[in-house]
């Protein structure tokens, strides 16, 4: 897998705690749920690339990856 970027953000913290909100409800982390928001909005917009890797899965890593870590 890809390296992740590293991106700091400044918003609003309105839009933050409602972004934290939304996370919390869908069980996400407020980093996956911004992730999660921009890779949609690329895509309505026709400008996801499409050598885009997926979302990275939610939740603990598999129990053999945890061993081998």
């Amino acid at each position: 897998m890809a390296e992740r970027k590293n991106v700091l953000v400044r918003m609003d913290p309105g839009v933050y705690d409602a972004l934290a909100h939304w996370a919390a409800d869908e069980m996400r982390s407020t980093t996956a749920q911004i992730e999660m928001v921009l890779r949609e909005a690329l895509r309505r917009a026709g400008r996801l690339p499409s050598n885009t890797g997926a979302m990275p899965r939610r939740g603990r890593p598999p129990r053999n990856q945890e061993m081998t870590a």
